[in-house]
C-alpha cells in the first residue's frame, strides 16, 4: 500500500498563496496518479486537481488558471501551487493516490486497483 503526508496548509488572506506538498511512500511503484481533493464542512470531497503518470492534468473549474499541481517524481512529492486565493477556497485538502497491483489467480493476473488517502492539511482563507 501507499502512505501519503500532506503539508503546507494554513491560514492566510484573500489573494495570497500556499503551496502543498504531499509526499508518497510504500509501494511508490503500484502509483497510478496523484491527486488533490478537498472538503468544506458539511460538504462533499470534491476533485481539485490531478495528475497522471503520463503527466495528464486535470482541474476543477474552480480553480483554473489559480492552482497548479506538479510533481518532483525523484521525492516522491506532489505539489499544488494555489495562488489568488479565496474565502470559498477553505477545506481540509487532501491528497489521493490511485493505485493497483496483479495478482496471479490459475493462469490468470488479475488486477487488483485500490486508492489511498493523506491525513489532510486544513487551509483557511480570510476575507
Amino acid at each position: 500500500q501507499v502512505q501519503l503526508m500532506e503539508s503546507g496548509g494554513g491560514l492566510v488572506q484573500a489573494g495570497e498563496s500556499l503551496r502543498l506538498s504531499c509526499v508518497a511512500s510504500g509501494s511508490i511503484s503500484e502509483i497510478e496518479g496523484m491527486g488533490w481533493y478537498r472538503q468544506a464542512p458539511g460538504e462533499q470531497r470534491d476533485l481539485v486537481a490531478s495528475i497522471s503518470n503520463g503527466g495528464m492534468i486535470n482541474y476543477s473549474d474552480s480553480v483554473k488558471g489559480r492552482f497548479s499541481i506538479s510533481e518532483d517524481n525523484a521525492k516522491n512529492t506532489v505539489y499544488l501551487q494555489m495562488n489568488s486565493l479565496k474565502p470559498e477556497d477553505t477545506a481540509v485538502y487532501y491528497c489521493h493516490a490511485d493505485a493497483g497491483y496483479g495478482d496471479w489467480i490459475g493462469s490468470e493476473k488479475v488486477y487488483y486497483p485500490y486508492d489511498d488517502w493523506g491525513q489532510g492539511t486544513q487551509v483557511t482563507v480570510s476575507s
